[in-house]
C-alpha cells in the first residue's frame, strides 16, 4: 500500500512538467505552466498550499509547498526541483 502511494505522490508532482514538455518540440518560443493553491481559516488555525510547474526556453522547475498556523506554532513544508539550460 506504501508502495502505491509514493507511485500516485509521484506521479502527482511529475504530470505537470511531462505534460508541459509535450509541446517542447515544435514550439521556438514556449512557455508552458501549472499553478493550483488552497487556502483555509477557521476557529483550528489557518494555512496555505501551492504546487506548480513551468516550462520555458531556459528550462523546467517545480515546487510544492504548504503552511500550517494554530495555537501549537507554525510549521511547514517545501520542495523544489529543476533544471535550467
Amino acid at each position: 500500500m506504501r508502495a502505491v502511494k509514493r507511485v500516485l505522490a509521484l506521479g502527482a508532482l511529475t504530470a505537470p512538467l511531462v505534460i508541459g514538455c509535450a509541446g517542447l518540440a515544435s514550439a521556438d518560443d514556449f512557455d508552458a505552466h501549472f499553478d493550483k493553491s488552497q487556502f483555509i481559516a477557521n476557529e483550528s488555525g489557518a494555512g496555505f498550499a501551492n504546487t506548480g510547474s513551468f516550462v520555458d526556453e531556459n528550462g523546467v522547475e517545480h515546487h510544492a509547498f504548504w503552511i500550517w498556523a494554530d495555537d501549537n506554532g507554525v510549521s511547514g513544508s517545501f520542495l523544489d526541483s529543476g533544471a535550467h539550460f
